[in-house]
């Protein structure tokens, strides 16, 4: 028995799934408090103060005021963000139209977080200063153009008299969401501090069991795939070369050097592993400061297909279902294929 226990224990699936259970376990911390904060800043009027400021940005979209809470904790984590953004949507102050507006906002305040934790304290030592700034300037830009993007969608495809705290007429909206009203949502408030607290605790329960269950399942599926993705290739008669033979093709189209190829392979699968790869090609002078930016930029390209099945797809369908989560990654990778394909016409 023990020794059965022990086989079953060892399994590379067991080691696979207990990574899947820490990962979700993260997603659900961050997604309830991002519920908890959109219930709490509902019930005690912090929407109306935080307004103050992301009203410049939810104003031009137009998107209710509230919205511009759920956009400015994206800064902090982006879990929180959406879980705020999955909040207000299931409450009917969001339209499906309004919440992928609101979504494509997000982009730069995402981008900001990862500044602090990713690029400044790792990205930019390994790759020096120069070819760092550069490229986390490059990344930045492109960030902000994506939230350019999408005010200026939300000007020219929400209508101002049907979003937001006076949002018009009864019954759900004809492309989501779920209250009569809109302002019902925050003018009915509870009456003290502990029934505010209450009332966003059992919000925040009854949306971690709706979405949970899909998350840890999907999750599992997807990491079991990748885990075991060369067995499949193989039986499939397949191998890995697909996804360097793409970015070969890529990288001659662009007259980047040949030495390129197999740093948009590794950039690719890893971002740390890409710019390991390409610091001492840029060092011994095989690569520019926009060479090296450039390469990067396609290996992002390329990785899109690799992260949008590893992390984008388990994680927004968790939150918001296959068929509306499905319109929220084509909605972001669109758009990041479109900004960064314009970037790089301009380094090259």
């Amino acid at each position: 028995m023990q020794s059965l226990v022990a086989a079953v224990l060892g399994h590379p699936a067991v080691a696979v799934l207990g990574e899947v259970a820490v990962r979700v376990l993260r997603i659900t911390v961050f997604l309830s408090l991002g519920v908890f904060l959109a219930e709490l800043a509902v019930a005690f009027g912090l929407v109306e103060k935080i307004a103050v400021v992301s009203r410049y940005l939810t104003s031009p979209a137009n998107l209710p005021d509230e919205v511009g809470t759920a956009i400015l904790t994206t800064t902090a984590s982006t879990t929180a963000g959406y879980g705020m953004l999955a909040d207000f949507r299931e409450s009917g102050v969001l339209s499906d139209r309004a919440t992928l507006v609101a979504v494509t906002i997000n982009t730069f305040f995402g981008f900001a977080q990862h500044i602090i934790t990713f690029y400044a304290p790792i990205l930019v030592p390994i790759l020096g200063l120069r070819v760092g700034v550069l490229y986390v300037a490059t990344r930045g830009l492109v960030a902000l153009a994506i939230t350019l993007t999408g005010i200026a969608a939300g000007a020219v495809l929400l209508d101002p008299a049907t979003v937001g705290r006076s949002g018009a007429g009864a019954g759900p909206t004809p492309d989501g969401g779920t209250a009569d009203d809109p302002a019902d949502v925050f003018d009915e408030r509870p009456s003290t501090r502990r029934a505010a607290v209450r009332s966003a605790v059992d919000a925040t329960a009854e949306k971690v069991r709706d979405i949970l269950p899909r998350l840890a399942a999907i999750y599992a599926i997807v990491s079991l795939l990748v885990a075991y993705g060369d067995e499949l290739l193989a039986l499939a008669g397949s191998d890995g070369a697909s996804l360097t033979a793409a970015a070969d093709g890529f990288a001659g189209l662009l007259g980047l050097p040949g030495a390129a190829i197999p740093v948009i392979a590794a950039y690719a699968l890893d971002t740390t592993s890409g710019a390991t790869v390409i610091a001492p090609l840029i060092r011994n002078g095989t690569f520019t400061a926009r060479t090296a930016v450039a390469t990067m930029l396609v290996g992002g390209i390329i990785s899109f297909a690799v992260s949008t099945f590893k992390r984008s797809i388990p994680f927004q369908y968790g939150i918001w279902g296959r068929e509306f989560g499905s319109k929220v990654i084509v909605v972001n990778t669109g758009l990041k294929i479109v900004w960064i394909a314009l970037a790089l016409v301009v380094l090259l």
